[in-house]
């Protein structure tokens, strides 16, 4: 058995994805400041950080710490706005060979819809990821991401607007059964589920007697919250995606190949790379060839054999 035997390629809500990894939100900028590390065009696609209706400065500074296995990011949805992103991102996104979904927030349903209803005309996009879930941002986000109803309406609601671009749900830690939440997506036309975001958290500067990130609070993310996000995965697929053939993908502190099959294995079709980019840049790649070793070494021809097989 060969290398080139070996098939990464999955089907992901109908898109035909070159290898089961991507790069997760806020994590890679607009898909450029990657593309100097790495032949994008090896990965299954690319998530853009967040983009609202209107401009956003984010959060105040210090916005991002580190901690034990992982960090602390309080950005606060900083980006650039939507008439910028069309104008100056969409062009450069055009010239990029694999897929690219973008991640919408907002602070009102109508927020979210103006933004994806503007996108939806654009053919760079094959889809969308709907923030309902930052644990960062004092309005919106959150408060969509905890409640099954507000859920529904969103994801509803964004759906109707977004013509033939795929809809995924990113669904929050932050809640006592996660899989109502996917129930809640998923019955209200999600085409995806991606989980999970991070989970809130504090570091406090013991001298000062006060938290170290301006916003006090922040998302934690990488290697500290993998196995909570393996098992709401494994949760979220046993409950809810599997009976839905609805394909998830599983993000939460993944840095080499072993980790991603732990979220392959547990039900997820795909997985996205976080916080690891910061370090390495190139983690995707590396996390790509890291699978086609695995199955080369267990006879596997195809990746989406893997997908699920938890006993």
């Amino acid at each position: 058995m060969m290398q080139e035997d070996v098939n990464l390629k999955v089907d992901f809500a109908g898109l035909a994805m070159a290898a089961p990894v991507m790069t997760a939100s806020g994590t890679c900028g607009y898909a450029e400041e990657l593309t100097e590390f790495m032949d994008v065009s090896q990965l299954g696609g690319i998530i853009t950080k967040s983009v609202t209706l209107k401009p956003r400065k984010g959060n105040p500074t210090p916005r991002i710490v580190e901690t034990d296995s992982g960090m602390l990011n309080a950005i606060g949805l900083a980006n650039i706005g939507l008439d910028r992103f069309i104008n100056e991102k969409i062009p450069l996104l055009e010239r990029l060979n694999t897929k690219i979904f973008v991640n919408l927030a907002g602070q009102t349903i109508d927020e979210y819809t103006a933004v994806a209803q503007r996108l939806s005309q654009e053919k760079a996009i094959d889809g969308f990821e709907l923030n309902i879930s930052c644990p960062n941002v004092k309005e919106g986000g959150i408060m969509f991401g905890t409640d099954p109803v507000q859920i529904g309406k969103i994801t509803s609601a964004v759906k109707k607007v977004s013509g033939s671009k795929k809809l995924m749900v990113k669904l929050t830690p932050s809640i006592t059964d996660i899989s109502v939440a996917a129930r809640a997506a998923i019955e209200a036309g999600a085409d995806a589920l991606s989980l999970i975001n991070t989970f809130t958290a504090m570091v406090v500067n013991i001298e000062k007697r006060r938290p170290v990130l301006a916003n006090r609070t922040g998302g934690l993310s990488g290697p500290a919250i993998k196995p909570i996000a393996v098992y709401m995965v494994n949760k979220v697929y046993q409950d809810a995606a599997k009976h839905a053939h609805i394909p998830i993908l599983g993000m939460g502190g993944i840095r080499t190949a072993a980790d991603a099959l732990e979220f392959i294995i547990a039900g997820a079709s795909a997985v996205a790379i976080g916080t690891a980019t910061f370090m390495y840049p190139d983690t995707a790649i590396k996390v790509i060839a890291g699978l086609r070793h695995y199955c080369l070494r267990h006879g596997i021809l195809n990746i989406d054999e893997l997908i699920g097989t938890l006993h």
